[in-house]
């Protein structure tokens, strides 16, 4: 659909947004932002309905904005927005970003999904997630209906996707839809990402929404959209770059990116995993490419550690693990072992047997490589923004669970 060549947020004038089913106004009397710095207007810590009501201002008026819930007393110029990540350390981050950075996407977004007025988008997380906000931000600047579910229990946001036509989630929040088994004919369009989505998920979301196309993303809150796969795309590959990114691998193996979707840098907080060079950033994942383009990601270069003198990924058990049935969640971690340096062990959530899984990693991986042990784990930690919490698995490990 036709938007105005801008490179600012703007409400379109088709959108809709309701809260659970209630209407939010999006007509706002802001003023537009003056020039120069101002204050950044930190949304997240109030209630849900005035969250909304101050981006919608902000969206309006092009002021500085971010859903974080740690204020902290920034300036920026108009057309910037933080967005929260804590990746999967829990330590907090602010990252800058321009308007203009997601807007690109955005009109990719309407192209390949043939968005239209008569669309419904839903919101499922926290609006200091990340995913969430771009959806939002997304459905309110193409003009379709966004539908604002924060906060519902899993039931419940299943009941309310009755007529939803788009939907971005992670792949935690499929989880929980699919287990509330409700079909969802409607559904169109399903773009998951900010974790590991299996062939069995991908076939779980298929029944429940079966005239969906589903797509994949791989990417970092710091890199927007990397790569996209879908059912075509080799098993094990997380497809090839999205619309408008560059990938190139380097010789020790790390996967770099550019594209108009990158951040800005960091307004609180750094990452020592990031490097940015000439216009390339990598986020400190590495993998290969093969001769179709697409990329094979090894893993983080910051969780590999060194089995008998043998590098690990542990990223590689956890892809046997979350392929076996009745498993939703997976993480492997080191344990110092006197003889091999370290040894992989390992949890996960699910009613699959341990000693299944164990046989799994085995037949998989070689005795050399399989985990000493696997324990599953009822209360799955995890971070704001749905992602396993690896600090507190670590803990664990380290307390001898």
């Amino acid at each position: 659909m036709p938007e105005p060549a801008t490179d600012r947020f703007h409400i379109h004038a088709a959108a809709r947004l309701t809260v659970a089913g209630q209407p939010v106004a999006l007509r706002s009397s802001a003023t537009p932002c003056p020039p120069g710095p101002v204050p950044v207007r930190d949304i997240a810590p109030l209630p849900l309905a005035d969250a909304l009501h101050a981006l919608v201002g902000c969206l309006a008026s092009g002021a500085p904005f971010c859903l974080s819930s740690t204020p902290a007393g920034l300036h920026e110029q108009a057309g910037i927005f933080h967005t929260a990540t804590s990746g999967s350390t829990g330590a907090p981050k602010r990252i800058r970003r321009s308007h203009a950075s997601w807007i690109t996407s955005f009109r990719e977004t309407a192209r390949r999904w043939d968005v239209t007025p008569d669309d419904r988008l839903a919101v499922l997380g926290g609006l200091d997630q990340s995913l969430s906000l771009y959806a939002l931000v997304e459905g309110l600047h193409l003009g379709v209906a966004v539908d604002v579910l924060t906060g519902l229990r899993p039931d419940r946001q299943a009941a309310a996707l009755d007529g939803v036509t788009l939907l971005y989630a992670t792949p935690t929040q499929v989880g929980q839809i699919v287990q509330a088994a409700r079909p969802l004919p409607a559904l169109r369009h399903v773009s998951v990402g900010g974790g590991a989505f299996g062939a069995i998920q991908r076939a779980a979301l298929t029944r429940l929404a079966p005239n969906a196309s589903v797509e994949v993303f791989y990417g970092a809150a710091e890199t927007s959209f990397a790569t996209l796969s879908d059912a075509t795309t080799p098993e094990g590959s997380v497809g090839r770059p999205y619309p408008g990114v560059d990938l190139r691998v380097d010789a020790a193996g790390l996967v770099w990116l550019r594209s108009p979707y990158l951040f800005d840098g960091y307004a609180v907080g750094q990452s020592n995993s990031i490097q940015v060079v000439d216009g390339w950033v990598t986020v400190g994942e590495t993998g290969h490419l093969d001769a179709a383009g697409n990329l094979f990601l090894t893993g983080r270069a910051d969780r590999m550690f060194t089995v008998a003198d043998r590098n690990l990924h542990p990223e590689t058990i956890e892809a046997v693990l979350t392929a076996q049935p009745g498993v939703t969640h997976t993480a492997i971690l080191p344990l110092t072992d006197p003889k091999r340096g370290a040894v992989p062990v390992g949890f996960y959530a699910g009613d699959a047997a341990p000693e299944v899984l164990m046989a799994a990693c085995r037949a998989a991986l070689g005795p050399g490589l399989a985990p000493r042990w696997l324990r599953p784990l009822p209360d799955w930690p995890l971070l704001p923004g749905g992602k396993t919490d690896l600090h507190a698995l670590a803990r664990l490990v380290e307390g001898g669970a």
